[in-house]
């Protein structure tokens, strides 16, 4: 799937004309495009805010491709991009990179800039690509325009803006992206068509309806991810030949309201309840097929918030966070159950949200010290999103309680090189040394590996 934007004027509406524009793209074997093999027509349309989505097909698997559009006397910058290993095919190697949480206002994308000289077959991005939000007070290292976006067009400018940085189109441009969202790209810790701010559904839904249809527009996704009104297909899966499988989830359209009143705090009873879902009954049947029928050794599962226990003091009083999967504990133990039970082969869960970087455990008890671990849960740091001091101090405080948690760090910005083969899965959490000045230098913070066939990670 290809993707680019025609647009004069990206950061107040597109500045294009209000009529269909034909474009044409290439697809090459080399960067200087010397062997030119595949080429079409495309048509970049003011529906669409000028956004072009061509899926290519008759490609070879497991090789690179250069790519670039032509829209009349304009010639883009070339691409990148690596084909699928074929299915049924054993791969040796596997190697990706996920990355969350790049608010514009927090910090510079140095960490693209790294990123983009890696040696890597996919990015994967587990949400809040965009930040809703207005200026910030203080004094931020660069500034969003305009107040807290609501409507289409303010989304689209928003998109535009982060797009607008070069490091991020760089790394766009050396890798194939598979995405997914969180609450940023639409509202802070939204849930189905509950708003965090009081509004009605109805209004929140219309938000919505624009927030998904500018992430549709910015984004390289299919066209059975087209948002029909506010409802929007996001959730899918990717097969590498029989070593990775990659389940994609969406934890922020079909869930319940966050119970107990959300925020972090002691847990109710509602938090308990076998009705709270995080997926949406549909997904979850889906997810667990996935993972039943996976013929891969290695089944990873993207996904945006941070799905092990942790919980900060003890007894009744002891503070969950109910916009993770704490305030969705029954789901959560579905889904551990089936872990322990079906045993599908190496489940490792990739996690975004919290701004800090995490390795834990997956047990399907974390209250009892016996129970066994069936997975592991990599929790990569934000791009340039800052967690604040006090939490970062708070999770210090209690790791004694929650001895699932193998690693914690909280003040770090980077992404997570991931190296699978058929014998373990090694993942780097790589750092740079600071956001607010350019070309500061990226280093690896800690590494740890998972064994094949022996779930937990451990320090590589």
């Amino acid at each position: 799937m290809l993707w680019t934007r025609l647009a004069r004027e990206p950061l107040d509406g597109g500045g294009m004309p209000r009529r269909d524009l034909e474009i044409e793209w290439e697809v090459a074997e080399d960067e200087r495009f010397a062997k030119v093999i595949a080429r079409g027509p495309g048509i970049a349309t003011p529906l669409f805010a000028h956004s072009v989505h061509v899926a290519v097909n008759g490609l070879r698997p497991a090789r690179w491709y250069w790519y670039r559009f032509r829209s009349g006397k304009h010639l883009s910058p070339v691409g990148r991009t690596r084909t699928a290993p074929a299915i049924g095919s054993s791969p040796d190697r596997f190697r990706f990179a996920f990355v969350s949480c790049q608010d514009y206002q927090a910090g510079l994308y140095t960490a693209y800039e790294h990123l983009a000289g890696e040696d890597v077959d996919l990015v994967v991005h587990l949400g809040d690509y965009i930040y809703e939000y207005g200026v910030r007070s203080g004094n931020p290292v660069r500034r969003h325009e305009g107040a807290e976006v609501t409507d289409l067009q303010g989304y689209r400018n928003r998109h535009a803006l982060y797009r607008s940085d070069p490091h991020l189109q760089h790394a766009h441009a050396q890798f194939p992206w598979m995405v997914t969202w969180d609450d940023h790209e639409v509202a802070n810790d939204y849930a189905d068509a509950a708003a965090q701010e009081p509004k009605s559904p109805d209004s929140f839904l219309k938000r919505r309806s624009a927030a998904y249809r500018a992430y549709y527009e910015h984004m390289p996704l299919r066209r059975s991810s087209l948002p029909q009104g506010p409802d929007m297909r996001i959730y899918r899966r990717a097969q590498f030949g029989d070593l990775v499988h990659i389940s994609m989830l969406d934890t922020r359209q079909y869930r319940s309201d966050q119970p107990c009143g959300g925020a972090i705090q002691p847990r109710c009873a509602e938090a308990l309840s076998e009705s709270q879902t995080m997926t949406g009954p549909a997904q979850e049947r889906w997810l667990l097929q996935n993972l039943d029928r996976s013929p891969a050794r290695w089944n990873i599962i993207g996904q945006q918030i941070m799905l092990a226990q942790f919980k900060a003091g003890n007894g009744a009083e002891a503070l969950f966070n109910m916009d993770a999967w704490d305030g969705y504990a029954a789901a959560r133990a579905r889904l551990l159950a089936f872990m322990a039970n079906r045993k599908p082969s190496n489940p490792v869960v990739i996690t975004g949200d919290v701004h800090s970087s995490w390795v834990n455990d997956l047990e399907t008890n974390f209250d009892d010290k016996t129970s066994s671990v069936v997975g592991t849960e990599l929790v990569g740091p934000s791009i340039s999103s800052e967690l604040p001091p006090p939490f970062e101090l708070a999770v210090e405080a209690a790791r004694a309680d929650n001895p699932h948690s193998k690693f914690f760090e909280g003040s770090s910005h980077g992404y997570v090189l991931c190296d699978v083969d058929r014998r373990r899965m090694r993942s780097d959490y790589r750092v740079v040394s600071d956001v607010t000045t350019p070309g500061a230098p990226v280093s690896t913070l800690a590494s740890f590996e998972v064994a094949d066939g022996r779930a937990g990670a451990h320090p590589g």
